[in-house]
């Protein structure tokens, strides 16, 4: 009978797995190492990719990427989590109401926006910003924009917050980990967050600012 049981069990597990599904979805919310780092404490997410997206550059770097924005692809488990929550909490790591770039970095490839894979996601993003500008009382700008080509920057950008090569900077020798600190930090991108959001502000956000 125990056997039958596990045999039952197993059975059951196995069909719950095969039901997963990993999805993903692109956004542009500033500098790509801080939004890999603030999607990498959200519940459900199994993967995150620094890269560039929007533009019409082939191949683009780093020093060159046209009019490309700084972009994460962000690969998650929807058993776990769904694109609702993490667009929302998304949200709520970025400053929605600045048009020119977020906090520290201006110009175009540092601005926001939600590259929507279908209608559906489009209209759930759509939704989720009009509560958003409502809650705040002020306009919000992030775009929602169509699937995009995702072109996967380079390798030392990615996971960029927790390595531990060293480089040197004008504060002299520092692994990148460190570098990202300071200027996560410096660039006061989590003060902005939590001064627009106040306590809605992800707490991702709030655990790196503190």
């Amino acid at each position: 009978m125990k056997t039958a049981m596990l045999t039952l069990a197993l059975a059951a597990s196995a069909l719950g797995a095969a039901k997963a599904e990993t999805r993903s979805l692109v956004v542009a919310g500033g500098c790509f190492w801080c939004v890999e780092s603030d999607f990498d404490h959200m519940e459900g997410v199994v993967a995150t990719t620094s890269g560039y997206a929007g533009g019409e550059m082939r191949n683009p770097t780093y020093r060159n990427h046209g009019k490309h924005r700084e972009v994460v692809k962000v690969d998650y488990d929807d058993t776990k989590t769904d694109y609702r929550t993490l667009v929302g909490n998304f949200l709520r790591t970025i400053d929605v109401t600045d048009a020119g770039g977020q906090f520290c970095d201006r110009g175009h490839s540092y601005t926001t926006a939600i590259h929507a894979a279908d209608e559906e996601e489009a209209r759930i993003a759509r939704e989720l910003l009009a509560e958003a500008e409502k809650q705040l009382g002020q306009e919000v700008v992030t775009p929602v924009e169509g699937k995009v080509v995702f072109w996967e920057a380079e390798d030392y950008h990615q996971d960029y917050y927790l390595s531990q090569e060293k480089q040197l900077t004008r504060f002299g020798l520092v692994t990148r980990a460190e570098a990202y600190k300071g200027y996560r930090e410096g660039c006061g991108r989590d003060q902005r967050v939590r001064e627009l959001w106040g306590d809605q502000a992800f707490r991702g956000v709030v655990k790196e600012g503190m």
